[in-house]
């Protein structure tokens, strides 16, 4: 009987360089995405695909992040006086319960591998999903709701994918496709960020994983692969050979890149105009800089 996927590893000891000077004293992971930390989207997925427990693999400065999903007994009181029950009920939904939440240092940046395989006792011997918060996923179903389903069914490793152009493989583990049956592909081998010309497909592995506990065995070899880092796809990648099935899900959706700026702009459009309050008075400001720009070209 396959097992419930109830935990999930969220690696967050990025130093989000990228997005320097912000990223001096604030985690990348709670800058805001219109008016919540792009955590926060994280985690709401997470809750709603049925996660119990959260990992969360950390560095030093990363203190906010922690005292985030802290209960803030000051400000509540002050809005339950106020009589602010929106807001005190948007404020509870940034509360985790006692215990339902670990924090685990990675002292050393050796990549995405290494920092899944330090929550490794955490998560034993069971099935356990992996979250990257800087993929912010927009659709009518959370993406990990739709990938926990796929599991039920399958069982096996599930990577999301998504086409990509082919000059854009090199940023990306990519699929070698040996069946493909639509919304799911079997896989027959995954390549980290090979170059357009070497890609077996443009099929790319992004932020949302579904793994067997055979993952972290693989793991503790801790081999150095592309840039000499602990690539989590060469974990994966070692399942096939052993016949653990892994499979890619085409999921529905929409992804931004809110590790890029230019990503995380677009996303900040995108979700502003999805929110009914704001939609009117930014989609009429975007349509007059369009029009501004078009009338001085």
């Amino acid at each position: 009987m396959k097992r419930k996927v109830t935990k999930a590893i969220f690696p967050v000891a990025g130093l989000g360089t990228r997005f320097l000077p912000a990223t001096k004293s604030v985690p990348k992971e709670i800058m805001t995405l219109v008016d919540r930390p792009l955590i926060q989207y994280a985690i709401d997925e997470a809750r709603a695909a049925g996660i119990k427990e959260f990992i969360f693999v950390t560095s030093r400065g990363k203190s906010a992040l922690e005292d985030y999903f802290d209960h803030s007994p000051v400000l509540e009181q002050e809005l339950r006086k106020k009589g602010k029950t929106e807001l005190l009920e948007t404020l509870k939904a940034t509360d985790m319960e006692s215990g339902a939440i670990a924090y685990i240092r990675q002292h050393k940046a050796l990549g995405l591998g290494h920092a899944v395989w330090c929550a490794r006792r955490l998560i034993a011997n069971e099935p356990f999903a992996v979250m990257l918060p800087d993929d912010v996923i927009a659709g009518e179903m959370p993406c990990l709701q739709e990938m926990v389903a796929a599991y039920e069914e399958s069982g096996g490793n599930i990577v999301a994918a998504m086409e990509v152009p082919p000059e854009k493989t090199s940023s990306y583990g990519v699929l070698d496709i040996r069946e493909d049956h639509g919304s799911m592909v079997r896989v027959g081998g995954m390549v980290e960020k090979p170059k357009a010309e070497e890609a077996p497909s443009n099929l790319a592995v992004i932020g949302r994983y579904i793994l067997e506990p055979t993952v972290l065995r693989n793991l503790n070899k801790l081999k150095q692969g592309a840039g000499g880092e602990i690539q989590l796809t060469d974990a994966i990648a070692e399942d096939i050979a052993s016949d653990v099935p892994v499979y890619g899900y085409r999921f529905r959706g929409q992804r931004f890149d809110c590790g890029s700026k230019a990503g995380f702009l677009q996303a900040t459009v995108a979700f502003g105009l999805s929110r009914p309050e704001l939609r009117e008075e930014l989609a009429g400001y975007l349509h007059e800089i369009i029009q501004t720009d078009k009338a001085a070209q």
